[in-house]
């Protein structure tokens, strides 16, 4: 990315995705992500753990994939985190349509409650704020799903994605783990 920082890219893409979600209509992005396409699904085991995550306001929606894989008789798994410094690790998250068994986490965001049982992700879809049609991603820079990844590399995994994400270029270092697909709501990238 010509010298600019992960930081100062981490910022710049915000401010476009935010400006890009803000741009569409709600009734548009109640559509969007709302069944995962064949193509995908073709490469997911019947019995397969489905690792998901509970997207913010400028992420491309998960919601809608987990009461799809759910209503499949997939389990579903969402990242929790016992504390700030905690590993990320995942837990069955059994409510999608009104998720009654989700908690404020430590960072903020809603995660299975502290009871619910740990669960290995087989298929792993995961947020991002930039990616580059090879399955580089560039993450909100905590790290969490790219030691995740390092530890489970068998797991396929999948972003999800704005178009106004792609970026030609990302900065990488050794620990970054590429993804096996990106998908937008136009485009499949990867899964070759």
């Amino acid at each position: 990315m010509n010298g600019t920082s992960k930081t100062e890219l981490r910022r710049k893409l915000r401010d476009a995705r935010r400006a890009h979600v803000a741009a569409m209509p709600e009734a548009i992005r109640g559509l969007l992500f709302h069944h995962p396409p064949a193509p995908l699904l073709a490469r997911i085991p019947d019995a397969a753990v489905i690792g998901l995550y509970h997207a913010g306001a400028w992420e491309a929606p998960a919601g809608a994939y987990a009461r799809f894989f759910h209503e499949a008789g997939h389990p579903i798994a969402l990242p929790r985190f016992a504390a700030r410094d905690s590993p990320m690790d995942f837990a069955n998250h059994t409510d999608p349509h009104s998720e009654s068994d989700l908690e404020i986490g430590p960072f903020g965001m809603l995660q299975p409650e502290a009871g619910a049982d740990r669960l290995v992700p087989d298929v792993l879809f995961v947020p991002l704020l930039g990616f580059t049609e090879r399955g580089e991603r560039l993450g909100q820079g905590g790290g969490h799903y790219d030691r995740w990844l390092a530890e489970h590399p068998a797991a396929l995994t999948i972003g999800l994605a704005w178009d106004v994400q792609l970026c030609a270029d990302l900065p990488s270092e050794p620990h970054d783990v590429p993804l096996d697909a990106i998908v937008t709501p136009t485009r499949i990238y990867g899964l070759s």
